[in-house]
């Protein structure tokens, strides 16, 4: 289905909330780019004890959205609740600079991803709600863009303090606190949340009678989205990955850096691309994408063949991460667009947590090979599902 070329004016809030996320994500990506290799060469973690680290923390954030974006439906307001999120997020980062041991990590990790649950859905909501429906690709496009500009910011931050301070984890991660606390006090002053008409009055914060009015194409997209979580394990498998094939421990967050740069170059564009295309089919090349990602991971024999693997899982986020916003955004009523991204958030937090802790149950056991193998073999699945759906739809 193809759309009209329509007047490219993004409003104001759509940059500060992709500005907050940018800040956000160079705090939290200046210490999650190095996590994998404090956890593994420092504390002596084992790779199930990372995936389930990563996986909890991940699956924590995913699962509190659905309560978050509930909550903010029934309140009629977004900002409050994106504001508290972000300042948990901030006031977690201390935590890490002061660990001593994976329990205070996944604290840390624990504090840090429910900050993130509490904002997510929210903070989409208000996007969704702040840029005109036909628009909303490029606004979703965008503030993944700058989010993901953050993301590799953090990561170049963290090789230069590294180098700068000879390896001191603990002095790089008291970086994180500064964007952290920046991105709260911009989102404070630069957000005027517009007024939404509410239609009835909720029955209470969260009413699962409400799921009735989400229809089929809303739950199609909830199952390709799982299926597609079992293919998108934690990224900190791509760290290891490189570290295998000889990349320097103070190097490693490069690995993020390649794959957050493709993201952001490419999230913006692939935005706009939404609003002329066919969504499912710019879906269908995103999975397409990973796929091809995943075998050359699990071919690599050095760090350069696994740079280009993560350049490749780069380029399938920037194609499907803000486009996967925008299909729910289209597909829930406005009064429930928060409930909708939050039980989208629940069921891809559950299965994100399966799928990191499968990653590092096979990485243990049968090596990094078979994971990435794995996680093709889940992205041609939802991408089997998409097509039998669309074939369905062509019928109908």
């Amino acid at each position: 289905m193809s759309r009209h070329r329509t007047p490219h004016v993004l409003p104001a809030g759509i940059w500060v909330l992709g500005f907050v996320s940018l800040l956000m994500d160079v705090s939290s990506e200046l210490i999650h780019s190095l996590l994998p290799v404090f956890l593994v060469t420092e504390l002596g973690a084992s790779a199930v004890v990372l995936g389930l680290i990563e996986g909890t923390a991940e699956s924590v954030a995913l699962i509190v959205k659905v309560f978050s974006g509930t909550l903010s439906d029934y309140l009629g307001r977004r900002k409050g609740l994106a504001v508290a999120g972000y300042a948990l997020g901030a006031m977690s980062k201390p935590l890490f600079a002061l660990a001593n041991s994976t329990g205070v990590v996944l604290a840390a990790r624990f504090i840090d991803r429910v900050g993130k649950g509490i904002r997510g859905a929210p903070r989409d909501a208000l996007v969704a709600e702040l840029a005109p429906p036909e628009i909303r690709g490029a606004a979703f496009g965008l503030r993944q863009s700058l989010d993901t500009v953050g993301a590799f910011v953090g990561p170049l931050l963290a090789v230069g303090l590294m180098l700068l301070w000879s390896n001191d984890f603990h002095a790089v991660f008291w970086v994180a606190a500064i964007p952290g606390g920046l991105a709260v006090a911009l989102l404070v002053v630069g957000i005027h949340e517009p007024r939404t008409p509410r239609h009835g009055q909720p029955r209470g914060p969260i009413d699962w009678r409400s799921l009735r009015r989400l229809d089929r194409a809303y739950w199609v997209i909830v199952l390709v989205g799982v299926i597609f979580t079992l293919a998108r394990f934690a990224e900190a498998f791509l760290i290891l990955r490189a570290q295998q094939g000889g990349l320097p421990i103070a190097w490693t967050p490069l690995v993020l850096v390649a794959m957050n740069l493709v993201y952001a170059v490419s999230a913006y564009p692939f935005g706009r691309l939404a609003d002329r295309v066919s969504r499912n089919a710019l879906l269908a090349l995103g999975l397409g994408v990973l796929v091809v990602a995943d075998l050359v991971l699990a071919r690599a024999d050095s760090w350069g063949s696994a740079f280009f693997g993560v350049g490749l899982w780069g380029l399938h986020l920037g194609i499907t991460q803000g486009l996967l916003s925008v299909l729910i955004a289209d597909a829930a009523p406005g009064e429930l667009r928060g409930t909708a991204f939050g039980i989208f958030a629940l069921l891809t937090g559950v299965t994100m947590l399966v799928a990191s802790a499968l990653a590092g149950f096979l990485w243990d056991r049968f090596g990094a090979a078979t994971t990435f193998h794995a996680g093709a073999l889940f992205c041609l699945l939802a991408l089997a599902v998409l097509l039998i759906q669309r074939r369905r739809a062509m019928r109908r």
